[in-house]
């Protein structure tokens, strides 16, 4: 089984400009070969905005334009690809006073298998205090069966959340595909993950976006560690990266 990670930073509420570097990296993933390419927590969009209105351009449907971008450059090359993205659930038959139809927004992640399909949509459970001002929770957990076997995705503070945890443990998945956008907080990430999982007996790929946005900086360090924890490719805190791991061998076949 070949992991890869893709540690970006997503032009802000340019969707067609991210879509064209997702589909850059899973080009490139494939070149080594990968059976799993993870990308960050709202990767279509960037992570930092005020409220739903601001979201509202930028979100789309589980099925819209980053699906099929996505799913059919992982059909072409038979690879499972989870990127997260601005969700948006339209309310069929109901209507604000605008007469727009009534939406919820969600920070979601995509799950596409290798034949293109949508193996789960899975919405953030836990909230960050700057998804609060426009997203509402996820209530279920998923847990997708991949030929490399059970994946269970993760966004960023999920890893807090001790419901995530038992559920990993409970699971006991292959790969836990982690999108994130991990803040700076002047701390080494990697312990602190590392110490969340508690010796976890799975792969976690963990692809983190970088540098500032609207005054708030991120941590980079995408990594995967091994089943136990152990890192066996990390990225530097700042630049676009890709790592690919071999997970029989543990040779780093990419970390740039």
């Amino acid at each position: 089984m070949r992991l890869a990670a893709f540690q970006f930073r997503p032009p802000h509420a340019d969707p067609p400009a991210a879509r064209a570097a997702l589909l850059a990296a899973v080009e490139r993933a494939a070149g080594f070969g990968a059976d799993l390419l993870v990308c960050p927590e709202m990767a279509t969009s960037g992570y930092i905005f005020r409220g739903p209105a601001e979201v509202a351009p930028v979100a789309e449907g589980q099925r819209g334009e980053s699906f099929a971008a996505l799913s059919a450059a992982a059909r072409a090359h038979g690879m499972w690809v989870v990127c997260g993205f601005p969700e948006r659930l339209i309310h069929p038959g109901t209507r604000q006073k605008d007469g727009r139809a009534l939406a919820t927004l969600f920070n979601s992640a995509l799950v596409v298998t290798g034949e293109g399909a949508l193996a789960a949509c899975y919405r953030k459970v836990l909230l960050y205090e700057a998804d609060v001002p426009w997203a509402s929770p996820g209530n279920r957990r998923a847990v997708c069966h991949a030929p490399f076997g059970k994946l269970v995705p993760g966004i960023c503070m999920d890893l807090n959340d001790d419901g995530f945890i038992a559920h990993l443990h409970e699971a006991a998945p292959a790969v836990v595909a982690f999108c994130t956008h991990w803040l700076e907080e002047g701390a080494e990430v990697l312990p602190y993950w590392q110490a969340r999982l508690g010796g976890l007996g799975a792969w976690f790929v963990a692809a983190n976006g970088w540098g500032e946005s609207r005054g708030v900086r991120f941590s980079g360090r995408s990594a995967i560690l091994a089943p136990g924890g152990a890192p066996v490719a990390v990225a530097p805190a700042e630049g676009d990266a890709l790592l690919v791991v071999d997970t029989e061998t543990r040779a780093v076949l990419c970390a740039g």
